[in-house]
């Protein structure tokens, strides 16, 4: 198999799966390119039938003294199968302080 057909695969989405932690790692950088805000860290990690993953990152929105006051939000980030971003939107918006109610 030549370079440029093993390319054409990738691009198409037929290459080698990419790896959880690759996924991980993608979703963190390109939400955090797209909103101009630090991602602090991922609480959900998941593929579905069809290769795309849905990955649920934790972003910090508003910093405050003291820190536990600081304003954070969860999104739901979707990428395909190459592990670019195709949509994401917030689920959640909360203080670090505070637990939830379950």
């Amino acid at each position: 198999m030549t370079k440029a057909s093993e390319n054409s695969k990738d691009a198409a989405g037929e290459g080698p799966p990419i790896r959880a932690a690759g996924v991980i790692r993608a979703a963190m950088e390109q939400l955090a390119e797209l909103l101009a805000q630090p991602t602090e860290a991922v609480t959900a990690c998941e593929r579905d039938a069809e290769g795309t993953w849905r990955v649920t990152v934790e972003v910090l929105e508003l910093p405050r003294i003291p820190d536990t006051m600081s304003l954070l939000s969860s999104y739901e980030v979707e990428l395909d199968g190459r592990g670019d971003l195709i949509a994401y939107r917030r689920t959640r918006r909360y203080e670090r302080g505070r637990a939830d109610r379950r």
